[in-house]
């Protein structure tokens, strides 16, 4: 399987998006006092962490065919785990 670029950096440009979205849901779950916003919040999130996911999943196949080191399969492998890495620390944040 050959590596598409272009898919590629359009996963990279989503989970860019997705990770934003992520930070921008924190702050909005620490500063509102609205039950149904928060539980709106709390399911958002849970969908957006298991986008990334499954992007993380296909990066780590993109990044096993490739006989290249440095490819942009690399970077999306690293940026997703970066983005489920800060999601699973921060996880605690809906839990208070």
């Amino acid at each position: 399987m050959k590596e598409s670029q272009s898919i590629t950096n359009n996963l990279l440009m989503e989970v860019d998006l997705l990770s934003n979205r992520l930070r921008n849901i924190k702050q909005s779950f620490k500063t509102t006092q609205n039950k149904g916003l928060k539980e709106r919040l709390f399911s958002e999130n849970k969908t957006i962490f298991n986008r990334v996911n499954e992007i993380s999943k296909i990066a780590e196949l993109l990044n096993k065919a490739s006989t290249e080191k440095i490819n942009f399969s690399n970077l999306l492998v690293e940026k997703t785990k970066r983005t489920l890495n800060e999601n699973k620390f921060e996880s605690n944040l809906f839990f208070l």
